[in-house]
């Protein structure tokens, strides 16, 4: 396998990215890392031909001892620093992203960012998309190479294509325990020519050698919040048990190639033609594995390789949603099993206003609302009227031409005016949806059907010439909320 992959326009990067979340660790545990000292042990990843290095605004220092070592260079072209902004939930301003930007920009001494990754917590607010058109923004301006994002799903990824921002790549969490990315996920990434970074392919250090025939372990004998958030994993797709049969999978086929098993499970997930690149953490100055890194590249699975691993997968229950639901809904597959670690509240998408002791109203800005006279829904009671809704944020029509994104990006608006209300998209009884051309039925009611899967709202679907260009699907929705404050 080739050590590098092209993964946009002059942007190549080693099919191994190191990973520098665990200098948050490091630092969480006491260590002062002093930036020169420890940025000299990334020279023996670089010398590997490990040239890529993934960071983020909350791994520590991680920016700083990046940014110093490319610095110590003579050619720093040969070295490509990623990193990520994760916003907390809420409004967006260019303000607010130019900010943050030039504080990643600071903390690395660079100029631009080779590759910025967004991160979204709450999808019915569309606040996510205005970060998204600011950063894009941004680098038209230069301060970013390109545009990734993180943890997105399948549809919010469609959504964001579909858009016009041009987004190269996903880190997404993939390994043989995880399968969500060969889901939905691939039919986004072929048809917007999206790459997947792949994180958690070892599981936290599950995935190697040293857990194979070994008694699970209890919570006081785990040691790392990595291993904390992929216990929960592996008790999601089916327990220790199954685990275990997984692992004896994997150290056979090692064993035929004379690798790790660690390099069995990395190397499986990079024969996904989707995946550009498996992300490996490093505690730098402390645990180096770059030996044992580049055998991964060199190996040669066989179809019966492939099978066998296959038939374990096969054993194990599918971790549940997609790409990214881990961080968004339950169970939330973390560290603490919830997410308070990450985020204290999640503001409302929409502010309710109250005008008469029964009776909410919810408008969402659009021009329309304002001279049609009407709004965007109505709560009488415990019952809500959303208006036909389309792909409308502010004076943008979102979603291109994909009739799948603009039904994604409907259906998030029902769902923040619900919630904003109170409620929750399982408390839709009722949808009616108007495509503006009866050929893109099946797209639309396909979205539909993933959104409002195990909910099954009564419904119409019904073809209707639309009001404003572009716009291929309208739906309005009525709830019944089963418990208000």
């Amino acid at each position: 396998m080739n050590p590098n992959i092209e993964l946009a326009e002059n942007l190549e990067i080693s099919r191994i990215i190191t990973g520098l979340w665990q200098i948050a660790d490091m630092e969480r545990d006491g260590n002062t890392l002093n930036p020169v000292t420890t940025s000299k042990y990334m020279q023996a990843y670089i010398d590997s031909g490990f040239t890529s290095f993934d960071m983020a605004d909350h791994y520590g220092s991680s920016e700083i001892i990046a940014g110093t070592f490319k610095n110590s260079l003579s050619d720093k072209g040969k070295v490509q620093l990623f990193t990520k902004w994760v916003p907390k939930p809420g409004k967006i301003t260019r303000l607010d992203v130019r900010n943050a930007i030039q504080t990643a920009l600071d903390r690395m001494q660079q100029t631009s960012i080779d590759l910025l990754q967004f991160h979204a917590w709450y999808y019915p607010d569309p606040s996510w998309l205005d970060g998204l058109f600011y950063l894009n923004e941004l680098k038209e301006e230069g301060l970013i190479q390109h545009l990734g994002v993180t943890n997105f799903d399948a549809a919010h990824l469609r959504i964001a294509c579909a858009s016009g921002i041009p987004i190269v790549s996903n880190q997404v969490c993939h390994s043989v325990i995880d399968q969500r990315a060969t889901l939905q996920m691939k039919k986004v990434c072929d048809t917007y020519d999206v790459k997947l970074l792949a994180f958690g392919t070892l599981a936290g250090g599950f995935l190697t050698d040293k857990w194979v025939g070994k008694p699970e372990p209890s919570n006081s004998e785990i040691q790392t919040w990595s291993q904390m958030k992929y216990k929960r994993f592996i008790d999601a797709a089916g327990g220790w048990d199954v685990f275990q049969q997984l692992l004896q999978t994997l150290k056979q086929v090692a064993k035929k190639h004379q690798v790790s098993l660690a390099n069995i499970a990395g190397r499986f997930i990079l024969e996904n033609p989707n995946v550009a690149a498996i992300i490996v953490g490093a505690r730098l100055g402390e645990s180096e594995h770059i030996e044992d890194n580049k055998k991964l590249l060199e190996i040669d699975l066989q179809a019966e390789d492939l099978e066998l691993i296959q038939e374990a997968q096969n054993q194990l229950t599918p971790i549940p949603g997609d790409c990214g639901d881990e961080y968004r809904k339950p169970p939330f597959l973390t560290a603490s099993g919830d997410l308070s670690d990450h985020l204290e509240t999640i503001p409302k998408a929409f502010t309710p206003i109250q005008k008469t002791t029964q009776r909410t109203q919810i408008f969402s800005g659009t021009e329309w609302e304002e001279y049609a006279g009407y709004c965007r829904a109505v709560k009488d009671g415990n019952r809500v009227y959303i208006s036909g809704t389309t792909s409308t944020h502010g004076p943008d029509q979102i979603g291109g031409h994909d009739p799948a994104a603009q039904t994604h990006f409907v259906i998030d608006k029902i769902e923040g005016v619900i919630t904003s209300f109170g409620g929750t998209l399982e408390d839709v009884v009722r949808t009616r949806i108007f495509v503006n051309d009866i050929k893109d039925w099946e797209p639309v009611a396909r979205a539909h059907g993933e959104r409002f899967k195990g909910i099954n709202p009564a419904n119409t679907l019904v073809e209707a010439k639309l009001v404003g260009e572009g716009y291929l699907v309208e739906i309005e929705a009525e709830a019944i909320i089963s418990s208000t404050d």
